[in-house]
Order: structure tokens, then C-alpha cells, then sequence
């Protein structure tokens, strides 16, 4: 009796079973469904070598970009003519480069002549250029520079606007100074420790390195010439028009990779990232890479804003050095905060509701 219950209620349960069965399967399949319709979002960027590109790696190791449903790739890129011809031209989405670049190619005094209307324009701050100059083992002053070689990665880009101001402001006469173009920073580097030239600019942590390869650190750039807006994001305004909610979603995912990388409790794990995108770093530079570029004032900036001042001042420069004998006033011509204060202003809401 017992055993006839039994086979009976099992009977009995079966359409039941049946129906949690072909339940969870409709479940699964509407997952499956909505995960394909969240499928990643391709973002393409574009980069100068260094540690500058941390919070990328970081966004892409610990999943801030897939958190926003993009899928991330990062290239370095050579030189600034090559990175403004690969923007321009659809290569890449994004760059992370120098705000002059942005003025220069804008205002057509780039060193490559585009085919079109450009139309760069940066939405988002990084650094200050976390620039110094560095001289060739034995170098003892600025002042042993005079009628050296120095070199830059192209003779109408802001940061040799900024290396001659530094060595105006140091004493230098126009006919004192000799430029030698060369390439990005990796470039510049290489060509300092080979002796090809008595000194460059440097940024972090490339500065750095070459210090403990016996390179003279001679001034760091702010000391000299003040406030200075260095690398931002920027992209194509017809991009950002276009792809106006990837453009939030990356900032929100940098932001979100800036403020891990620059907590403390992070540390160990930063480092072993950085490491790992960085395998030539010397063991005993990593902490000194990490104070300089998670330092609170002038490392990588952490409300990605433009600095006015500082914008204000690659524009004086830029007015200042380049032969087009143009003064250049008006920050909106180059730059669109609305993307970085859209975004963050949403992410705070959604991670505050109560935050007035």
C-alpha cells in the first residue's frame, strides 16, 4: 500500500516537475536572450607608452568597462602625426594624447595636413603631462644645454612649446636652442640613454626609469612654467555626437578605474597589473611609478576634469611659439566638458540617491 502511495504521488508530480523544468528553461533562454542584446559595445583607443595608460589596464583587468558594456582595446601609438591620422581617419575611437594636439590639428599647425574638417575635441582631463626634463649622465645644469641637442616628438607639438618656454624662462636665447624631432616618449627615451641627444622631456613614469638608467633629472616642467593642462581623452566631435552614451560609459569606467588604483587597499594589486602591461620596469621603481602617479595633486587626476589654468596656458604657449603668429583665446573651440559632467553627475546619483 505504502509503495503503491508512492509510485502514485510521483506520478502525480510530474507535470509538476515538468513545469518548474520547462519554467527554468524559459528563464534560462530570456537570460541568454537579454545577454545577447547587452552584447559589448566596441571602444577603440589610441595611446602614448607609460603609466598614464594604467586605468585602462585596470578597466579591462578588473571588468569597469564590461561593467558598462564595453569591450576596450588599447594601441600605443608612435608619434602624434600618426595618432591624429589614425583618429581622423576612423582608426580609433579615443586617444589618450596631449590637449595641444588637440589645439594644434584643430587650428590646422599640425605637423601633418589633414584632409577635412577637424574636428578633435577633448572631454576629459588625465594629467598634468607629469612632464620633467631630463639630461644625459653627466649633465649638471640646465645651462650645459645651450646649442645641445634636445629632443621632441615633433617641433610644432605643445610639449616643445613647454621645453622651450622652460629653457626661455632659464636664460636661453632662441639661437641656443636646438630641436631634433624624434617620436613619442619611448622614442625619446631610447635616443636619450643611446647619447643621440643631451636632453628631453620625459613624462611618468619614463622619467623615472631613465633616472635610474644615470639620466640627470634637471627640472620638473610645473616648477618652470606653472600650471599646464597635459594629456586628456579626445575624440571626433562627429564621434561623440554619434556615440554620445559610449563616450559616458568609458568616462564612468576610467573614473571607476582612477578611484580603485588610487585607494590604498589597492596597492599590491595595482602594482602586479602594472607589472604585468609594464614587464621591463625595474622591481625597486614600482613603488616610486605608484607614489608619483597616484599623488593626490599632480598624479593622474581623479575628477577628470580639464584644468582651466592650466588649458589656459597651452593656448598662451601655443600662441606664444608657433609660427602661425594666431592668438588663441576660446577653450570651447576644443574642448566638451558635457560628456564627463553627464556622466559622473549620473554615476554619483546611482551610487548616493541620498547625496545632496
Amino acid at each position: 500500500m505504502i509503495e503503491t502511495s508512492l509510485s502514485t504521488k510521483g506520478e502525480l508530480d510530474r507535470p509538476s516537475r515538468l513545469r518548474r523544468s520547462m519554467l527554468v528553461a524559459a528563464c534560462v533562454a530570456l537570460i541568454g536572450s537579454a545577454a545577447g542584446a547587452q552584447e559589448k559595445q566596441p571602444l577603440r583607443l589610441v595611446a602614448f607608452a607609460g603609466a598614464s595608460n594604467w586605468p585602462v589596464w585596470i578597466g579591462q583587468k578588473n571588468g569597469f568597462f564590461a561593467n558598462e558594456n564595453l569591450d576596450v582595446t588599447i594601441e600605443i601609438t608612435p608619434n602624434s602625426r600618426q595618432m591624429a591620422s589614425d583618429v581622423f581617419g576612423g582608426k580609433y575611437d579615443i586617444a589618450l594624447t596631449s590637449i595641444d594636439n588637440v589645439v594644434s590639428y584643430v587650428e590646422g599647425q599640425g605637423d601633418l595636413r589633414l584632409p577635412g574638417n577637424v574636428d578633435f575635441a577633448a572631454f576629459m582631463g588625465v594629467d598634468d603631462g607629469m612632464l620633467a626634463l631630463m639630461g644625459a649622465p653627466g649633465t649638471t645644469s640646465i645651462g650645459d644645454l645651450k646649442g645641445k641637442d634636445l629632443s621632441v616628438d615633433a617641433l610644432t607639438t605643445g610639449f616643445a612649446f613647454v621645453l622651450r618656454d622652460a629653457l626661455m624662462k632659464s636664460g636661453f636665447k632662441a639661437d641656443e636652442i636646438r630641436f631634433t624631432e624624434v617620436g613619442g616618449g619611448l622614442q625619446r627615451l631610447a635616443a636619450l640613454r643611446e647619447g643621440k641627444q643631451s636632453a628631453t622631456l620625459l613624462n611618468a613614469p619614463l622619467d623615472i626609469v631613465a633616472e635610474n638608467a644615470g639620466a640627470v633629472r634637471l627640472a620638473d616642467m610645473r616648477e618652470l612654467i606653472g600650471s599646464y593642462q597635459g594629456v586628456c581623452g579626445m575624440a571626433r566631435r562627429g564621434w561623440l555626437d554619434a556615440n554620445r552614451e559610449k563616450a559616458k560609459a568609458f568616462v564612468r569606467s576610467f573614473h571607476a578605474s582612477v578611484a580603485w588604483l588610487t585607494d590604498p587597499a589597492n596597492k599590491r594589486d595595482a602594482i602586479a597589473i602594472l607589472r604585468e602591461r609594464m614587464a621591463n620596469l625595474e622591481t625597486e621603481l614600482v613603488d616610486r611609478v605608484y607614489e608619483r602617479l597616484t599623488d593626490q595633486r599632480h598624479g593622474i587626476k581623479r575628477d577628470m576634469a580639464i584644468d582651466q589654468e592650466g588649458f589656459a596656458k597651452v593656448l598662451s604657449l601655443r600662441s606664444t611659439y608657433s609660427s602661425s603668429g594666431v592668438t588663441l583665446s576660446n577653450p570651447a573651440r576644443y574642448i566638451d566638458e558635457s560628456i564627463r559632467k553627464e556622466a559622473l553627475g549620473v554615476r554619483q546619483e546611482q551610487r548616493s540617491p541620498t547625496a545632496k
